[in-house]
């Protein structure tokens, strides 16, 4: 590789670094501000947040990842068209492969890179922020049952505290439970606390009263106690009958789940994320000639390359909303499951292909000699 490829690979490279960095920062700055609620209202750390946000990287830079690539493919050789070192280039003899090898060989390294990513990091980090999503829902102490709010804590059952003391005591507790409307539940209590069970978490109240409305006539049963245990074991059933999402599989669990008769309904959802994560990287490839072929094929124009640019741009969004069209339309209809890696495949050999007539096109004729 000369000192051009190396120049070139080193702009690509800086480029693609640098739209990727931007672009995923700000999909992660909006996409943080679902979970602000926690650092406000229910009491998380910031480091935690960062770290639970942080999770969710692998999983934007799957989309980011290609259209980086472009924008960089696109700024670098658009650069050098307006700067006419195309032009000393392709008039010293050098061909519009090898003007783009750099670019080539870029896109086969961020092939395999998201190969990585689809395959084992994105699968990975995300069911860890599932995981850490799921455990900060059942950290009621730390996190859910904040002071002067109604908490709801699960569907039907609504958890008040006056004030939280320093070692983890609750002040002022009101329980609601209208899980059986027919028979709604309300229990206070001076002070108590959150304790751990092998059933699952436990409100322990002190020196409170027990109220419960009959639906038949309305009438008021009221119990007065010293010491009462309230039930939210209810709150582990989503990890006792967990189903990981299909962004939380690996591959094998996409294609070959061991789930129960119930839920095989999710198959074709499990099936086409499993091929989507087999297509998606050769986005890379496509996006890659779809630049190459607008900045290198064809003639120059010295007014600028708007024309080929904006038709680069539509073309690599069409592409990328088609795919994820597919993707939706393979949960219904399982015939279209290879057009996922049809498309790419082809938009790659397309473009490659026409940036190959266009140069062979391009090729100065020679002349005749003339007759003596």
């Amino acid at each position: 590789m000369g000192q051009l490829h190396i120049y070139l690979l080193r702009q690509l490279i800086w480029w693609t670094v640098g739209v990727a960095a931007s672009l995923t920062c700000i999909v992660w700055l909006t996409q943080s501000l679902r979970f602000v609620d926690m650092i406000v209202n229910r009491g998380l750390s910031v480091t935690t947040f960062i770290t639970f946000t942080l999770l969710l990287l692998p999983t934007f830079l799957s989309l980011i990842g290609p259209i980086a690539l472009f924008a960089a493919i696109m700024f670098t050789y658009n650069r050098m068209v307006s700067d006419n070192e195309i032009v000393v280039l392709r008039a010293s003899g050098m061909k519009p492969s090898a003007i783009g090898r750099p670019a080539l060989i870029l896109t086969v390294v961020l092939v395999a890179m998201g190969y990585l990513n689809s395959l084992y990091l994105m699968p990975s980090t995300f069911r860890e922020f599932k995981d850490m999503q799921r455990e900060f829902r059942t950290e009621l102490s730390s996190i859910f049952l904040q002071e002067g709010v109604f908490n709801p804590v699960v569907d039907g059952i609504t958890v008040f505290i006056h004030k939280r003391g320093n070692n983890g005591e609750l002040f002022g507790i009101i329980v609601h439970d209208e899980r059986k409307p027919e028979k709604p539940v309300t229990v206070m209590a001076e002070k108590g606390a959150i304790v751990a069970s092998e059933k699952g978490p436990r409100v322990l109240m002190i020196n409170g009263n027990r109220q419960e409305v009959a639906a038949d006539d309305g009438r008021l049963s009221l119990l007065y106690f010293e010491r009462y245990t309230f039930d939210l074991s209810t709150l582990n059933k989503a990890d006792i009958d967990l189903w990981r999402e299909p962004r939380e599989r690996f591959l094998s669990e996409l294609f070959f789940p061991s789930e129960q008769a119930d839920q095989l309904f999710q198959y074709r959802k499990l099936r086409m994320e499993g091929i989507f994560r087999l297509s998606s990287p050769l986005l890379y490839l496509a996006f890659a000639s779809i630049a190459l072929a607008m900045l290198l094929g064809g003639e120059f124009n010295r007014r600028g390359q708007f024309k080929r640019i904006f038709f680069a741009v539509c073309a690599v969004l069409i592409v990328q909303v088609s795919v994820l069209g597919l993707k939706s339309l393979g949960e219904k209809i399982p015939q279209t499951e290879s057009a996922m890696y049809a498309l790419p495949a082809l938009t790659a050999i397309v473009f490659f292909a026409l940036m190959a007539r266009n140069a062979s096109k391009r090729r100065p004729r020679r002349t005749e000699e003339a007759p003596a």
